[in-house]
Order: structure tokens, then C-alpha cells, then sequence
């Protein structure tokens, strides 16, 4: 536990809790609201929810995205450099003529970092999107049987090569900011089982296998984070009736034909809002104290 955090939040909170009750003559200068850098893909910076940020256009990054929800619920100074395509490479390299490497957005005076990453590295939304069957077997092909011939499953190959690659990314937030917490924020829920073809395009089989792969991913994402000190934040069961065959009024996860605000196969914005309740919830409990000592960090009203 990191106690800057904890004395971050518990101030951020109190502060709102003052400020609502009677008012007062004097108080004394409020310490620095906890600081909060957001890292990732487009499953973070939320393209095409309104409002676009306009601070890096290319990255198509909203300004309801998960990390803005988080920052909002725990009363943070927000640092959001998600982009839209992100990959590890993005971390470290320009992704964009004018836009930073995003591991740049981290120092010391870090309190919480959130990473979402990894999707775009194994390919796993390309490959859901060759999934696309719009007629009914046998008028087409499965990506489950191609990807899997030979008795080798390709793309979860790609995500097990690929893993100790995140494990070198947590390292090095953690050297560049060594005083955070570091939550890594899983891919969620999908497809449900069987899927609900025609209405979306995906074969029982190949509905299976695309969130039998996104499973793999967020297995791999959380033991590498158990194995660097970071905290994993689960968003496959908050996302359990909300999948892109729910209704659309339903759903966190739009489907391939978007009927909100949002890319296809990514967060809405009620997506984007329970996952940022998640992270949010994710952090207190991170950052409370281990024998129940000090003020409860419970939402200012």
C-alpha cells in the first residue's frame, strides 16, 4: 500500500465532505488531490464517445472514457494519454507525429496509474473481425477451426509470447513512477455463450472462441500483474448481461453495427462508466487501511 494514495484519497474525500456540510471561516490549504496517469489502447480512450478530447485528435480519445469516470469518482488530478490503436511499442515511441510516448506522462508525483494494453499487440480485434460470418453455416468459414488447425491455437499463442513483454511494461512504470499504485484493467465481456447469431455476425463456435481469446488475454493480464505488484481490475462480470447481443439500451460493449456513441466492439458510455466505478472501487480498496484504522473512504456526497 502506498500511503501517499491513501492520504491523497482520504483528503480528496474529506474535502468534499467539508465543503457540503456547514460552512466554516478557515480552513487550512487542502493538500495536492491524488494524481492519476492513464495508459492504454482504445478500449480506454473510448473512440467515438462524446465528447472527443481535443487535446490529441489522432488518439480519438473521449473525454467520457473510463479513466475521466475514475478521476471524477476519486476526486484526481487526471493525466489521460490512452490512444486509440495503441500498442506496448506506444508506451515508449511516438505513435503519432506531435503525440508523446505515453509512458512520458509518469514521474514520481504519480499516485494511481491504470493500463489497459495488449489487444492490439496479439492482434485479437483483427481476428474477431475476419470472424464475421453473415450467413448461416455452412455458407462461410469458422476462424475458430482456421486459427486452431494443427492443434495449435495461434492467437493464444500470440498472447502467451507476448506476455512477459507486459511484464517488462509494469516494470517500467513502476521505475518511472515508483510511489503509484498500478491497476491494470481487464478487456471484459464480449459475446455470450453460443452468441446470438444472425443478429450479431459470429458463428456459435467462432462467438466462443472470440471470448474464449479475450478470457486468455485478461488470465495472462492478471497473473502478470500479480507477478509485478500491480492490482488486476476484473470488468468480465460487470459486464454479464451487457454484452453486444444485449439490448441495445443494455449493452457496455457495442456491437459491430453501433447503435450508440461508440467503435464498434468497444465501450459505450455506460460502458465506460461502470468501468470507471470498477477502477475507482479498485483504488480504495487498494488504498484503505489493512487494520481499519483512519477515516473510511467512502464517495464525498
Amino acid at each position: 500500500m502506498k500511503t501517499t494514495l491513501h492520504m491523497a484519497l482520504v483528503t480528496a474525500l474529506s474535502t468534499g465532505a467539508l465543503s457540503a456540510a456547514a460552512p466554516v471561516t478557515a480552513l487550512p490549504t487542502a493538500a495536492e488531490p491524488p494524481r492519476y496517469v492513464a495508459l492504454g489502447d482504445s478500449y480506454a480512450a473510448a473512440p467515438l464517445v462524446p465528447p472527443p478530447d481535443p487535446a490529441d485528435p489522432m488518439c480519438l480519445r473521449s473525454l467520457a472514457g473510463y479513466p475521466r469516470v475514475a478521476a471524477q469518482d476519486l476526486g484526481a488530478r487526471l493525466t489521460d494519454v490512452t490512444c486509440s490503436a495503441a500498442t506496448t511499442d506506444h508506451l515508449s515511441t511516438s505513435q503519432y507525429p506531435g503525440t508523446a510516448p505515453q509512458y512520458d506522462a509518469l514521474t514520481p508525483a504519480a499516485d494511481i496509474v491504470s493500463v489497459t494494453i495488449g489487444g492490439n499487440d496479439a492482434d485479437v480485434f483483427s481476428e474477431a473481425l475476419d470472424c464475421v460470418n453473415i450467413l448461416p453455416q455452412p455458407y462461410g468459414t469458422s476462424c475458430a477451426e482456421e486459427n486452431t488447425a494443427g492443434g495449435t491455437d495461434k492467437v493464444r499463442a500470440r498472447i502467451d509470447a507476448w506476455a512477459p513483454v507486459f511484464g517488462t511494461v509494469l516494470d517500467e512504470i513502476a521505475r518511472r513512477a515508483p510511489n503509484a499504485e498500478v491497476f491494470v484493467v481487464g478487456y471484459g465481456n464480449y459475446l455470450r455463450t453460443d452468441g446470438c447469431h444472425p443478429a450479431q455476425p459470429f458463428w456459435k463456435q467462432d462467438a466462443n472462441y472470440i471470448q474464449g481469446v479475450v478470457d486468455h488475454l485478461g488470465a495472462v493480464l492478471e497473473r502478470t500483474a500479480e507477478e509485478h505488484g500491480a492490482t488486476f481490475v476484473d470488468t468480465y462480470t460487470l459486464g454479464i448481461g451487457h454484452d453486444i447481443c444485449a439490448a441495445p439500451a443494455d449493452r457496455y460493449i457495442e456491437g459491430l453495427a453501433p447503435t450508440r456513441p461508440a467503435a464498434p466492439l468497444h465501450p459505450n458510455a455506460s460502458g465506460a462508466r461502470a468501468v470507471g466505478n470498477a477502477l475507482a472501487t479498485a483504488v480504495r480498496a487498494t488504498s484503505a487501511p489493512s487494520r481499519g484504522t483512519g477515516p473510511p473512504l467512502s464517495k464525498a456526497p
